[in-house]
């Protein structure tokens, strides 16, 4: 989760260089590997870039001014290629400067057909890929926006990026697909960044890319074209944000803000736990255990956190041979589990101040166990109180009903279950770049999952009438399954349930009727079939299906169906991260048409810090 700037059209002689530094200090948070800024100077690009904290960069720029009044800045979590100066962005070459936030699944691909004609590579990162392409388009006589549109086309990920060209002092390029970018008008100058907080000190008018755009900025305004190089208008709005403040950008709610942030808070989390390069997990973390050595492992966590965990089960056993207890916390500690000392515990929570969870963990280490925390509050009482901490890093999370937490929670978890695999000898290393790789492909097919959005709101707005729905799916979509009904109950007060699609004749089938509706959870695995022949049983009785499934799965849909929502279709193995996609849309919408309180929903907090 990388924060890149850009800045054009500074009147008076003014280098650029200091506002490109401050922009970026209000993008520390999104990483602190390395910084960098670039300017043209005499119509040429001239770069500064220092490994480590922004400090780092404006201690060097305060011995090697920089001038200019165009130029692009980066702060850098890193994903391909170790923290270097030499990997930092911006990337450029003579006649191109890049700075990029996201992941760039194709470079390999890129790069090799680069070479050919002898583009070659000077870092380890995915992004020079980009540059170079870009660079050979401008050799081969395209204009900067043409040799952009072109380089678009080519890329297959999620990604900001913006670009400078020599000799083009009035003109800055960004392009938005799956991550956020923000732009800046200005009284004589125009901005862009990754969120509003960057250019908070600047100007307070503000338009959001949406995803598929690109657009071409100079000192007197912006153009933007969508997906298909079509002109179009974004709305302009006033940013009431600070420095100090979270923003909704162009989203009516935190939670829909928050659920479009997830192509990028899972490439974050990824770029924690997997070497991409590689193409292999690399835990960070310290273990005061080894995967190998366990012979149990026992979850505990709270309502969506619990859901994650139970996830996380299915690929523990499968992928690592590792038997899994979980529970509830709130149950937990009730029943006294006898635990093998030496085991390990993993406690789960996004604030990492959850009550129960932390008397679950507390039990936990009494008895001997490693105790393991999985928070987005690295300095919460649960992390502190732990022996190892994972982190899920996905950001503030101001909606009180969990979205963007979860799917980090499940990356997080999908790359443990790796480790262990690995560690205790089930996983080979070609089984392991295969998991690898379907966790690197999540943010481009989490893209896609969200443009089925207008089809959802349609869909929505049936299910706003309902007055009971039923969630199914089977294997480790039926806890996505419960996910998809603890969501829906959360935010619109609709009853809902969420059950295994092999339970359904063991009670719920008595439930369906006309009236109820019936979201099925069921993209193609080698499960899909048992859950649609239960998705018969519900239409042959009545009840009107909503199927959640992939191309392949809907192929194979018979009768009785009357809404089915299409994601991408992804590897098994991730394939219950890309479903919460559709359900979490689902239940935002339907709350939405019934007009209650999303973010803040009655009864509920954020933090359950009360047994």
């Amino acid at each position: 989760m990388c924060g890149i700037v850009g800045i054009v059209g500074i009147a008076g002689g003014e280098p650029v260089a200091g506002r490109l530094v401050d922009a970026l200090k209000r993008l520390e948070y999104r990483g602190y590997d390395s910084a960098g800024i670039a300017t043209l100077v005499g119509g040429s690009i001239a770069r500064r870039r220092a490994e480590g904290k922004l400090g780092n960069l404006a201690q060097k720029l305060a011995f090697e001014p920089l001038s200019g009044q165009i130029g692009i800045g980066h702060t850098r979590w890193a994903t391909h290629g170790a923290p270097t100066e030499g990997n930092a962005h911006p990337h450029a070459t003579d006649r191109v400067a890049v700075v990029h936030n996201g992941i760039i699944e194709n470079y390999r691909e890129m790069l090799a057909d680069l070479a050919r004609d002898g583009y070659l590579p000077t870092t380890q990162t995915d992004t020079e890929a980009v540059a170079l392409w870009t660079t050979r388009e401008l050799a081969n006589g395209a204009d900067p926006e043409l040799a952009v549109a072109r380089t678009l086309k080519v890329l297959r990920g999620a990604f900001a990026l913006a670009f400078m060209f020599r000799g083009e002092d009035g003109l800055l390029i960004a392009a938005r697909h799956g991550a956020p970018l923000a732009i800046g008008y200005g009284a004589t100058e125009m901005y862009l960044g990754s969120d509003a907080m960057a250019l908070a000190p600047f100007t307070a008018r503000l338009s959001y890319l949406e995803d598929g755009d690109w657009a071409v900025i100079t000192p007197k305004g912006v153009t933007i074209r969508d997906g298909k190089d079509a002109i179009v208008q974004r709305e302009t709005q006033i940013s009431q944000t600070s420095a100090l403040m979270v923003d909704k950008g162009n989203h009516r709610h935190f939670m829909a803000k928050e659920i479009y942030e997830q192509p990028e808070t899972i490439g974050h989390t990824l770029s924690h736990y997997v070497d991409m390069g590689a193409e292999r997990v690399a835990i960070r973390e310290v273990l005061p255990f080894d995967f190998a050595d366990l012979s149990r492992l026992t979850i505990s966590a709270c309502g969506t956190a619990y859901l994650a965990g139970a996830v996380a089960k299915y690929w523990f056993e499968r992928y690592a041979r590792l038997p899994v207890d979980i529970d509830v916390a709130s149950e937990f500690r009730y029943r006294e589990p006898p635990l093998e000392k030496g085991g390990l515990s993993l406690f789960i929570s996004q604030s990492g101040e959850t009550a129960d969870t932390l008397a679950a963990l507390r039990y936990c280490a009494s008895q001997g166990q490693h105790v393991a925390a999985l928070v987005n509050t690295v300095e919460s009482t649960i992390a502190r109180e732990s022996n190892v901490v994972f982190p899920i890093l996905c950001g503030p999370e101001i909606g009180v009903a969990s979205t963007k937490a979860l799917t980090a929670q499940l990356t997080a978890l999908a790359s443990l279950a790796i480790a262990a695999g690995r560690a205790r000898g089930v996983l080979s290393a070609a089984d392991e770049t295969e998991l690898v790789r379907a966790l690197i492909s999540l943010p481009t097919a989490v893209s896609a999952a969200l443009a089925t959005e207008g089809q959802i709101m349609g869909i929505a707005k049936g299910l706003s009438k309902a007055k009971d729905v039923l969630y199914l799916g089977r294997g480790p979509m039926f806890p996505i399954a419960m996910e998809g009904a603890l969501k829906l109950k959360e935010i619109s007060y609709i009853h809902a349930e969420g059950y295994a699609a092999g339970e359904l004749k063991h009670g719920p089938i008595a439930l369906v009727d006309e009236a109820m509706p019936v979201i099925v959870v069921a993209p193609s695995d080698e499960l899909v079939d048992k859950t649609l022949s239960n998705m018969q049983e519900v239409a042959a009785r009545g009840g009107k299906i909503i199927l959640i499934t992939d191309p392949e799965g809907a192929e194979t849909v018979g009768h009785g169906v009357a809404d089915i929502i299409l994601i991408p279709h992804v590897s098994s193995f991730v394939a219950p991260i890309l479903a919460t996609i559709p359900v979490q849309l689902l239940a935002y919408h339907t709350a939405v048409f019934m007009g209650t309180d999303v973010d803040q929903p009655r009864n509920l907090a954020k933090s359950v810090t009360v047994e």
